[in-house]
């Protein structure tokens, strides 16, 4: 009688679940023909009376939910209607179950509450400065989440868990707090994946380049954004934690690669840099063979490449050069190769130009002790262990940029580069090892550069706000004496040229760079600058006109000079505003 009702169940929930994905299938299909979405557009306009301002956006979103809707409805119901896929479901479930098991969580909690004072006492200057960074002028002014541009669904998911209103709105610290907890559980898994479950002070503070290398500081800067960039390298970190099953392990791997690239692209080179290493350890201390070396670095291989196909062809979503400032567009296939060694090739050339002096020689040293010490501790041949201790070094170098280097408009701003920061946190963590104190004086030397330097990257990010709105605050004054009353048209303006940084700026930069490329002028050519100068000092008499923001520049126009001062010259014919700052 059990028996028979319980297959009646069973059937009533199988027709349930396939009326339902009939219907999740035809809706999906539907929505991927671009007239059906067109309709829809026109329907939602109607309904709110309004034009949307993102069509283009909300037109390739739509496609997006919809391809990546027919990819869950698929994989839902084999995993539910098929015998295979229920088997499968069930022995993954154990084996996570098993691997979890494995796990003691509460040796956790106290170098996690370490790594938290300590991300916490590098990010206090950035925190301090209360500096609204790019993207962040718009979400605070508007309260806009458009993450779903890069295709970050997980990321506008996330945002409603942090702050659950149709709008955000600046509720910092809060998100880098919550950054900070995600970096912490991210540097004690690394050191515990790395060092075969044994962690300790000196290896976690060797990890202190993943959160605080001068890469990563640009998307700590980001109110908004800074949890979702730090859970992008947590979720590459995981995987690493089912590793002794197969199949809990490439499930895991893929279901993490996905909300990695659902939340920030750029740690995509993460998952395979740690691959690497294993790999490497297991060669050089023989606890693998070499067949089941090959077959692990394969399945990391597979999962890898699995989470980017299902992604690139269910989530992806197109994004146009021309509308935003970068497209996720790759090499041909003939220009693969050539392309992405360009790209490396520019992106080691960026890292020397950013890094000071002293930066530079701390590293050389300590990839020169890494080698030193996979020749001396190597169980291998010694010439053969220089040989791979080099290709692993290189391997992971060109790793660190993950998938970045296979676009063909690549992105090389700072936070595009945190994987370089992960590099040297592996090789760190792995130098500190059971070995001589001369190599942690050194990656400790280091890791103080890179967090004395936060001091200074934060303090600048206040000090150069500061100068910002000094010169803000006098163009404002210039303008509401030029036009005192807001006229029935709206003047549209343009700077032509770019305030400097501040004295402090300039003088970090003469040890460090990359301050120059992490701090926002505030006033220059920029969208963001105009956004600030305008929408947060509430004066909306003047617009940005986006058509001639991209086509026409004001200097080519024979404007009048109707103010020319010390700060800047302001040319205009009442219609047409140009600012021509000078240092």
């Amino acid at each position: 009688m059990k028996k028979d009702q319980l297959y009646r169940k069973y059937k009533i929930w199988n027709t349930i679940i396939i009326l339902f994905s009939i219907i999740g299938l035809i809706t999906c299909i539907a929505i991927l023909f671009p007239q059906v979405r067109l309709q829809m557009m026109a329907f939602a306009e109607h309904l709110l009376e309004r034009k949307s301002a993102t069509y283009n956006s909300w037109y390739s979103l739509l496609f997006s939910l919809a391809s990546g809707g027919v990819f869950f409805i698929l994989i839902f119901d084999y995993c539910t209607l098929t015998t295979s896929g229920r088997t499968l479901v069930q022995q993954v479930k154990q084996d996570v179950k098993a691997c979890f098991s494995e796990i003691d969580f509460r040796i956790f909690i106290k170098p996690i509450l370490l790594m938290f004072a300590v991300y916490l006492l590098g990010l206090l200057a950035i925190i301090r400065a209360n500096f609204l960074y790019n993207d962040d002028v718009g979400r605070a002014i508007m309260g806009y989440r458009d993450w779903y541009n890069w295709s970050r669904y997980i990321a506008v998911f996330f945002s409603f868990i942090i702050q659950p209103e149709i709008h955000v709105t600046d509720i910092s610290p809060i998100p880098q707090l919550l950054a900070i907890l995600l970096l912490s559980c991210s540097s004690v898994l690394l050191v515990y994946i790395l060092c075969e479950k044994k962690i300790t002070t000196i290896r976690l503070l060797a990890s202190i380049p993943l959160g605080l290398s001068p890469y990563f500081l640009e998307c700590l800067s980001y109110k908004f954004d800074a949890p979702h960039m730090a859970l992008s390298i947590l979720a590459c970190i995981i995987p690493f934690l089912f590793i002794t099953s197969k199949k809990a392990f490439l499930f895991v791997s893929i279901i993490s690669l996905l909300v990695m690239c659902m939340t920030y692209q750029a740690a995509s080179g993460i998952y395979i840099m740690i691959s690497i290493f294993l790999c490497f350890q297991y060669w050089s201390n023989r606890k693998k063979s070499n067949k089941e070396i090959l077959f692990f670095f394969g399945r990391t291989i597979v999962a890898f490449s699995l989470a980017m196909l299902i992604f690139k062809f269910f989530f992806l979503r197109p994004i146009d050069d021309q509308d935003l400032y970068a497209s996720n567009a790759m090499y041909p296939l003939s220009q693969i190769v050539s392309g992405t060694l360009s790209n490396i090739k520019n992106y080691l050339f960026i890292i020397k130009n950013d890094l000071g002096l002293l930066w530079k020689i701390g590293i050389l040293f300590i990839i020169f002790l890494f080698i030193i010490k996979s020749i001396c501790q190597s169980t291998q041949k010694k010439i053969i262990s220089f040989f791979f201790s080099i290709m692993f070094i290189v391997l992971t170098f060109i790793s660190s940029f993950g998938a970045y280097s296979m676009l063909s408009n690549t992105l090389l701003y700072p936070r595009t580069m945190f994987g370089f920061g992960i590099f040297l946190a592996i090789i760190c963590v792995h130098v500190v090892t059971d070995y001589k104190k001369l190599a942690v004086v050194a990656v400790l030397a280091l890791n103080w550069c890179f967090f004395t330097f936060a001091f200074s990257y934060g303090n600048a990010l206040a000090d150069q706000a500061r100068y910002a709105d000094f010169r803000i605050g006098i163009l404002l004054h210039d303008l509401s004496n030029l036009y005192p009353t807001i006229s029935a048209e709206e003047m549209s303006i343009q700077f032509d040229n770019s305030i400097e940084f501040s004295p402090t700026i300039k003088n970090i930069a003469k040890n460090n760079p990359i301050i120059e490329r992490l701090v926002p002028k505030r006033l220059s050519n920029s969208l963001f600058d105009y956004f600030y100068c305008f929408g947060h000092f509430n004066n909306e008499q003047f617009f940005i006109d986006i058509e001639e923001f991209q086509n026409i520049k004001y200097s080519t126009l024979d404007l009048p000079v109707v103010i020319d001062s010390y700060y800047h010259t302001i040319k205009s014919d009442g219609e047409h505003i140009l600012i021509i700052f000078k240092h």
